[in-house]
Parts: C-alpha cells; structure tokens; sequence
C-alpha cells in the first residue's frame, strides 16, 4: 500500500466517522455504518474501529452505537465476537442491497425523499396553523394512539395512517392526495428495509411531539419537528438502499 493509498482511507475513514447530528443519532449512525461497509472502508471480515473510538468520533453515546451495531447484525451485516481478540466485524457475506425483484432507480430514492419533504413538512406546519375542531383534535390523538402498535406487521399500515391524518387536519384536500401518492411510494422503498425496533421507538416520540405541536397551535415546532423526523427515514433509507 502506497502512502497515497494509507492518506484516501484514513480521508475516507474521517469522513464516514464524523460526528453525526443529533437529533436522529441511532438512524445516522446506522447509515453511516452501512456507507462505511458497502463502501469497502470496513470490507468483508474486517473489524470496525473500536466501540470506544468508534463512539467517540460519531460524538453519541456507547448506548446509541450498540444498538446500531445490533440493528445491523439481525439485518445481517455484521457479527460481534468476544475475547481478546474480539469486536465488531463486517460478515464475509453481505446481505444484497435490494431484495430480489426490486430494484431502485438512480434517482428514485431522493425523488421520493425531496416529494415527502416538501409536502408533510408542509402539511404539519399548515395543520398547526389553522383552528382545529374538537374533532380534529379527537381524530390526531386516536391515530396517533393506533400507530403505537407493537404488532410490527400493522406498524407501516398504523404509521403511514398518522401522517395522512396530520395532513387530513390541514384542510387541503389536494395536500391529502399528493401525500397518499407519495406514501404509496415510500411505503414501496421501505418495505426493502428491515423494520428495526429502535427506529420505531424513536419515532414513537418523534410522532408525539409533532401531534403535540400542531394541538397547540405551534406551527414552527410542528415543521421542524416533522423535518427532523422524515430526516430519520431518509437516512435509514440511504443507508440500506442507496
């Protein structure tokens, strides 16, 4: 290996192990995690970076890094050893990027992505702007009350249910349709990825304090905090499909 090879992987290396933002710490790390393997800065058999470095230099906690390295290991990246010489390696076999029979276009993903944005960002901002009924209120509470199931098989179903809710109590039925055309999409992506019970826990919160925001009539908490969230999906989704 030449000096100039050593100076491009330790450039590669600084780059994917930067510090992650913090507001969707577990969801970054995983799609950084996932960048460095399918990137080949952790290759086939080779061990990640200490868990205490590693920690470190994403600047979160040891807690928020295991549970992305467990995350992975079930979806079936990499294994944990024990011993002297044991730690995180990336499996000799990588799962395929894309399940078979789905294959995502180069500019698919961000398509989506940037639609989603733009429009439940907007949504939950419009939702907090306007008077809401008593009914309305009612009706974002129980949605938002049915997309806490711990039936991970009706999770996608309960939770593409919430968003449409929220953009439902915005009052715009046009909003609404292009909202449900594009979760039809999104839904199609996701259900590439693993459902990772962390990630769900997380939104769990996430989705509370959206509702809370728009109940109140907040509606700069109410955008930001939706942006916040589809940012978490977005990263789990670049990381696993892109």
């Amino acid at each position: 290996m030449t000096d100039s090879d050593v100076s491009t992987l330790a450039s590669a290396d600084d780059a994917l192990f930067r510090p992650v933002r913090t507001g969707n710490a577990f969801e970054e790390t995983v799609e950084r995690l996932l960048q460095a393997i399918r990137l080949g800065v952790a290759g086939p058999g080779e061990r990640l970076p200490a868990e205490r470095d590693l920690a470190t230099r994403l600047n979160i906690s040891r807690v928020t890094l295991r549970e992305a390295i467990r995350a992975l290991q079930e979806a079936g990246y990499v294994e944990s050893r024990r011993g002297r010489y044991g730690g995180t390696f990336v499996n000799e076999t990588l799962p395929a990027a894309k399940p078979a029979g789905r294959q995502v276009a180069p500019n698919e993903l961000e398509d989506v992505l940037t639609m989603r944005r733009v429009l439940e960002v907007g949504a939950a901002e419009a939702a907090a702007s306007r008077p809401l009924t008593d009914t309305d209120r009612t009706y974002l509470r129980d949605q938002l009350a049915e997309a806490r199931t711990e039936d991970l098989s009706e999770y996608r179903r309960k939770d593409s249910r919430l968003h449409l809710a929220i953009a439902e109590v915005a009052a715009s039925p046009t909003l609404t349709s292009a909202v449900a055309d594009v979760r039809v999409r999104l839904n199609q992506l996701l259900d590439a990825i693993p459902l990772l019970p962390t990630n769900i826990d997380h939104s769990h919160t996430q989705h509370a304090a959206i509702v809370e925001y728009i109940l109140v009539g907040d509606a700069v908490g109410a955008r930001d905090a939706m942006a916040e969230h589809l940012e978490g999906t977005a990263s789990l989704l670049r990381g696993f499909l892109s």
